[in-house]
């Protein structure tokens, strides 16, 4: 066999693993079933070998930091092996969310729909463009999720030709930057308002109290702060009037409004398996999206016989295995993330846990400010988002806190998470950002995004301040 057949074996096998721990993490939920926890977690372990070669240098550090904290467990831990099954049950279940909303990408790249929403945007007059842009990215990364940077940038690149700059390179350059910060700060509002972002997912598996009821209209309100005062910067940055194009006619969006209504059936799927089935709304996600995702296929099919169902099914079949086989990377650092925060938490004795304890009542409403803050300095230094916010809702958790509004602070950590896909260079958002643009993700965080980041941070310490 070839060196790149075995390549191409080696990846098939890879995402058939992570499909199976899907299915068994799933199992797992409706059932309870112990034997389908243990295999998952042993057939995770199998992916994340067999994957090991294709892995980022990011990725791999994560799973060596991993290996290293499981084994100081062992020797710290009274009774370590329940704390390590507990933790991998949670790197189990972030791998089974992402291979849930990997899935919606194959019914979304063959979609008319989509290329026809994607045009309308891109063809909004200049006033327009910002807002359209930034709603677009953030309804279409709910779906798509990191896919929808590479699919928005390609779009840009190829509409943003110097023709309709009237030939002049200087404002071509302007709106290429203008649309691709669109892109990236509408994208990034994604996690902070979808119930099926990995943000939520965190939060509320985290906080067993909370509801997405209850979150939702504090995220709500940071989203509109943060999208507001991204348009404002781009209004600042933009060339001066009179140097655009003439006002074009706006294009239809009629194509976003069916595209709304198909994304609020999903939702509306997901809430209601939610309440059938008396699961918390992370856990629903891992069952509704793929069954929306397979009647989404199935209405693109129907032509083809059956009600496009064989069809539907067989062209999932045949093309999740390339979908999963580009997940690796985001599975190893959201997984090894959640699984490090718990650790870090389960490694604390009781006079330290006392400590930070104290600590967290004595910030009392200055906690989510400073939580956010906290988030957005850590992910500059290269700590995920995910590992602070895991572990400071694990903590959170466990102390309990009087006279602090629990909805409140976990806005605010997400939008601290938020914050940290638009200026940390150790993001995914951003390294592709960096791919695109041919400029460091550091340049891009600091010369692009840096008034941005500041009065957002400042505006959102003010806010949750005074909403404490």
């Amino acid at each position: 066999m070839s060196p790149s057949r075995k390549v191409i074996v080696v990846n098939e096998w890879s995402s058939r693993l992570l499909a199976v721990v899907a299915v068994l993490a799933v199992v797992d939920l409706l059932s309870g079933a112990v034997w389908a926890a243990g295999l998952a977690q042993l057939l995770l372990a199998g992916f994340l070998m067999l994957g090991w070669p294709r892995f980022s240098s990011m990725a791999r550090m994560l799973a060596f930091a991993c290996v290293g904290v499981s084994f100081f467990a062992l020797w710290r831990l009274p009774s370590p092996w329940a704390v390590l099954h507990e933790a991998a049950g949670g790197f189990v279940f972030l791998a089974a969310f992402m291979t849930a909303l990997a899935v919606l990408r194959i019914p979304a790249y063959r979609s008319r729909l989509i290329r026809r929403c994607g045009q309308s945007l891109l063809l909004q007059p200049p006033t327009w463009r910002y807002p359209m842009l930034s709603l677009g990215s953030t309804l279409f990364g709910i779906v798509l999720n990191f896919g929808v940077l590479n699919l928005f940038m390609s779009m840009i690149d190829k509409a943003n030709t110097l023709g309709s700059a009237q030939g002049q390179a200087w404002l071509q350059e302007v709106r290429r930057r203008r649309m691709l910060l669109a892109t990236l700060r509408g994208f990034t509002l994604a996690p902070l308002v979808s119930p099926l972002g990995i943000g939520v997912a965190v939060v509320l598996g985290n906080f067993e109290t909370l509801t997405w009821v209850e979150l939702f209209p504090y995220v709500l309100v940071s989203a509109i702060v943060l999208f507001l005062l991204g348009w404002a910067c781009d209004q600042v940055a933009g060339p001066r009037p009179g140097v655009c194009a003439a006002m074009l006619e706006r294009p239809s969006l009629m194509p976003l409004a069916a595209f709304s209504l198909l994304l609020l059936a999903l939702v509306m799927l997901v809430f209601a398996l939610a309440a059938l089935l008396s699961l918390r709304l992370p856990q629903a996600v891992v069952i509704g999206v793929p069954l929306g995702a397979w009647v989404w296929l199935a209405w693109q099919c129907r032509g083809v016989g059956y009600a496009g169902v064989g069809p539907a099914t067989a062209l999932l079949a045949r093309r999740l295995p390339d979908v999963l086989g580009g997940i690796g990377n985001e599975v190893v650092a959201l997984g090894s993330g959640a699984y490090l925060g718990y650790l870090s938490v389960a490694l604390l004795d009781p006079a330290q846990l006392e400590g930070v304890a104290f600590l967290l009542v004595a910030l009392g409403s200055w906690l989510p400010a400073l939580a956010l803050l906290l988030i957005v300095v850590l992910a500059q230094i290269g700590v995920n988002p995910i590992i602070s916010v895991t572990f400071l809702t694990s903590m959170v958790s466990q102390v309990g806190l009087e006279g602090v509004s629990l909805p409140l602070l976990a806005a605010a950590m997400l939008a601290g998470w938020s914050l940290t896909m638009v200026s940390s260079p150790f993001t995914a958002a951003m390294m592709i950002m960096s791919r695109f643009t041919g400029m460091t993700a550091g340049q891009i965080g600091l010369r692009w995004n840096g008034g941005f980041l500041a009065a957002s941070l400042v505006m959102a310490a003010v806010l949750f301040r005074l909403a404490s």
